[in-house]
């Protein structure tokens, strides 16, 4: 195979231009015999997972989903991954392939298919749930979506990917094989090796095996619950202490967890019945998914074990189970709603039992417990996880990824899903149980993997920038406008604005000073009165070519202005001079 320069291409129009080295060229597809694989999402993170994989003129992406973002990216709502290399050879692309319904896997869609409208194919559950995101959207009539059934080959160019039954939280998850004329690859989605899943659809152990048997060119393993050594205990492990939570509770059982857990959502249902207790439903998108997994049978459920919300408040609270969203503290989410006494239709008292049946997602630790704090201070009792077993993890342990290793006996193992550390851990794993180090590359988003029968080689690397959503605004929030966030939530803002007449060569009007953020206008009258100074004295000594010019001016303004506050309090407000004329 003919040597491949080291670049760093870019795809991103907007990113800086250091990033890329100079005169990069174009990415060639790759040479006969080479598996191109180049992850968009998902690796050094979690979240946005995306996968490309690139054989000859083909290629297919896997899974496309979003990110929560972090506390320095204020006002964004969702990160998605940067598709600019698929839209750039969009010919090419023969489709996107969906591992399950979670949104860390297809919340980027919605975004994304405007630009990147190429077939989209799924599990029948997992295109419901998708449809009814892109109904939001007005993409549902336009999209191509396509059913799949596991075990059944679907002929994608030179690509025939098959679906492979696994266990998960969501129901109808699926591993994906890729065979190629270079060797089979095998993407694992998310998933656990449950023994006893609550739905009674088994992981396809004879799949992996066969798989193993005929040969694997490379595992792409799910690395998220890396360092927890064993295995995942099974969904119905958390059956017994959610009786018991039922059975002791004296008064209303609210029970939060994620919207597409379908499998916890039945657990729930089922104890509600043999208790007797009615199921109020809230949350807009608990109650699509709900009824999307009652319509297509995933839940069994009657109609009259559900009343309406409006209902709750004349109903006796100790026959009341209500389902609902807002595990994570998220301020809008109903639980958060109730734990401020501000929920319509819901108002807690005294003796009620909160169950937050889902794990506490890194880095929202302090809204869960502020919010569990406003349920104390009224006597609602709240059980999570670290006091009983109200959760398990839909992701396998370290023990499972390694059976998964053993089963398909892979030529190359390449970790994914996690951050940087639980790929390296991973890469570990893999060494122990004999693996060489040049057959477990550990690459992150971006990266250009190419595999062949004889080596793994990163080639270089693409400039995967995050797309950042801003409500309707999609990748039009850049560095700047982010820079500016952070500035006014740290520092706040002075605003100067005068009038001057351009004739006489005065200020007629003002200058009024207008913080924000800053200082308390009404307690400091004597700062306000200083900047006012300030400011007359900054324009008394400019000349009357720079009073003329209402751009030099209010940069003199600004700079007089900063300096000072710079100087007396060491601080940094955001300063916007507003100078009108007349």
């Amino acid at each position: 195979m003919p040597s491949t320069p080291r670049f760093l291409w870019n795809y991103h129009r907007s990113a800086a231009p250091e990033e890329a080295e100079a005169g990069a060229p174009p990415l060639p597809p790759p040479d006969e015999g080479v598996v191109r694989v180049i992850p968009l999402g998902g690796l050094g993170e979690f979240g946005q997972n995306m996968m490309v994989y690139e054989y000859g003129d083909d290629i297919v992406a896997i899974d496309c989903g979003q990110m929560f973002p972090e506390e320095e990216l204020p006002g964004v709502d969702m990160i998605v991954p940067d598709v600019s290399y698929l839209v750039e050879r969009i010919d090419r692309v023969r489709g996107i392939l969906l591992t399950h319904g979670h949104e860390d896997h297809i919340g980027g869609l919605p975004y994304i298919l405007k630009t990147l409208p190429v077939p989209v194919y799924g599990a029948p559950f997992t295109l419901r749930l998708l449809k009814a995101r892109l109904v939001e959207h007005g993409l549902a009539e336009t999209a191509d979506l396509r059913e799949v059934a596991f075990r059944k080959p679907l002929r994608l160019g030179a690509f025939r990917a098959t679906f492979i039954h696994v266990t998960h939280s969501i129901v109808s998850s699926a591993s994906i094989a890729l065979k190629t004329p270079a060797g089979t690859i095998v993407h694992s989605g998310d998933y656990k090796i449950d023994s006893n899943p609550p739905d009674g659809e088994p992981f396809d152990f004879y799949s992996f095996t066969r798989l193993g048997e005929e040969g694997v060119l490379a595992l792409m393993n799910d690395s998220t619950n890396i360092e927890s050594p064993g295995a995942t205990a099974s969904e119905s492990s958390i059956i017994p202490d959610l009786e018991r939570i039922f059975t002791t509770a004296p008064r209303a059982v609210i029970a939060a967890t994620f919207s597409s857990s379908i499998h916890r959502i039945q657990t729930l249902l089922n104890i509600a019945r043999e208790h007797g207790r009615t199921v109020f439903v809230t949350g807009l998108n608990l109650e699509r998914n709900l009824a999307i997994a009652r319509d297509m049978g995933y839940i069994e459920a009657p109609d009259g074990l559900f009343a309406p919300l409006s209902a709750y408040g004349d109903f006796p609270p100790e026959r009341a189970l209500v389902l609902t969203t807002g595990s994570q503290g998220e301020p809008l989410s109903a639980l958060s709603r109730m734990a401020l006494g501000d929920h319509r239709q819901i108002r807690l008292a005294p003796g009620d039992t909160v169950v937050l049946s889902a794990r506490m997602i890194p880095g929202n630790e302090k809204a869960i417990f502020r919010m569990m704090n406003h349920f104390a201070r009224h006597d609602v009792r709240v059980i999570y996880e670290r006091v009983a077993r109200v959760h398990v993890s839909g992701h396998g342990y370290s023990g499972e990824l390694a059976q998964m290793i053993e089963m398909l006996n892979p030529r190359y193992l390449v970790p994914m899903h996690g951050e940087s550390r639980h790929l390296r851990i991973h890469a570990e794993m893999a060494r122990r149980m004999g693996y060489p180090a040049e057959r477990v590359p550990v690459i992150e988003n971006g990266d250009v993997l190419e595999l062949t029968a004889d080596a793994a080689t990163v080639r270089g690397r693409l400039d995967v920038s995050r797309i950042l959503v801003d409500g309707k605004s999609v990748g039009e929030v850049g560095e700047v406008v982010l820079r500016d966030r952070l500035h006014l939530g740290q520092d706040g803002m002075v605003v100067v604005f005068m009038t001057v007449d351009r004739t006489h060569d005065r200020i007629v009007t003002g200058p009024e000073i207008i913080s924000r953020g800053f200082v308390y206008m009404e307690e400091s009258e004597a700062l306000v009165e200083t900047l006012r100074q300030l400011v007359i004295e900054t324009f008394e000594a400019c000349d009357s070519e720079t009073r003329e010019d209402p751009a030099v001016l209010k940069e003199e303004v600004r700079r007089a202005v900063r300096r000072y506050l710079r100087k007396e309090f060491e601080r940094f407000p955001m300063v916007l001079p507003v100078v009108m004329e007349i």
